[in-house]
């Protein structure tokens, strides 16, 4: 088995176990704290149970998302996403989220059939190889997802292979590095990673989206040698030590405490939103 297959195996077990397991304990999602992130009460009700909302924002809190387009979320987990694009795009549009999870698949149709929402679907298959048509989706929206990819030059390549032009991104993810400049003071780049080798190597903190992180600037660069422009930083959320304990799944009220070790990267793992177009 490849390392890649491996790591996308290791990912899907994490999931399907956080989904059975539901809220407080290791590796249980974000739940309500997601609301810090962008997302109200009522979009979390939007799912059967709350708790299986696995995000690290809300990716379309400020899409420019219209009737009749086609929307595509990368990684749709449960289908939080899903339906409130279903909703944006309107009868005449489409919703499509691909997901490599059978148990999350499963949650988000049954969360899309509840909800009626006929202008959605869910595909399987890995975010690296788009089960998409090339120059057929008008956004490209994913939520806390391409970092636990072992192949984000792959993924950065299908989104911009799958977007027609002049189609948009909005990509809320976690990024790891020293703490970067504010908001229009420059982009950042040239930081490495300052995560070591034990949290990259840990499946648990893999899947807690903390293992797979990588810098902010290589974010950027990745998508730009995709092909896409105006690739920028729209919105932070730095993490606190606590924050970064729940995003583990280990926050003291859950499972025992926080491990010292990871209170360390405090302000130096966050929320980070990318927008971008096609040209």
């Amino acid at each position: 088995m490849s390392d890649q297959a491996r790591k996308r195996k290791e990912v899907s077990k994490f999931y399907t176990g956080a989904l059975q397991r539901g809220s407080c304990c290791c590796g249980s999602g974000a739940s309500k704290s997601a609301l810090p992130a962008g997302y109200q009460d009522a979009d979390l009700d939007r799912l059967a149970d709350g708790d299986s909302s696995f995000g690290c924002g809300n990716p379309l809190a400020f899409a420019a998302v219209k009737a009749g387009e086609v929307v595509l979320d990368l990684g749709a987990g449960a289908g939080l996403d899903l339906l409130i694009a279903a909703e944006k795009v309107g009868p005449t549009g489409r919703a499509i989220g691909v997901d490599m999870t059978d148990a999350m698949i499963e949650a988000a149709r049954a969360n899309l059939a509840r909800a009626g929402a006929t202008n959605a679907e869910v595909r399987k298959g890995f975010i690296e190889a788009l089960p998409v048509e090339s120059s057929s989706v008008d956004h490209v929206i994913s939520n806390c997802v391409v970092n636990l990819s072992p192949e984000k030059e792959k993924v950065f390549a299908e989104i911009a292979r799958v977007l027609r032009p002049g189609g948009r991104i909005r990509i809320s993810d976690i990024v790891a590095e020293e703490p970067p400049p504010p908001l229009g003071e420059g982009d950042g780049r040239g930081r490495g990673t300052i995560l070591p080798d034990w949290v990259k190597a840990d499946p648990d903190l893999y899947g807690a989206c903390i293992g797979g992180a990588i810098p902010e600037a290589d974010y950027l660069a990745g998508l730009e040698r995709a092909g896409l422009v105006d690739v920028k930083v729209e919105e932070r959320l730095r993490y606190d030590a606590a924050q970064i304990g729940e995003i583990a799944g280990i926050a003291p009220s859950c499972c025992g405490g926080l491990d010292t070790r990871l209170a360390a990267f405090a302000g130096k793992i966050w929320s980070a939103t990318f927008s971008g177009r096609k040209p």
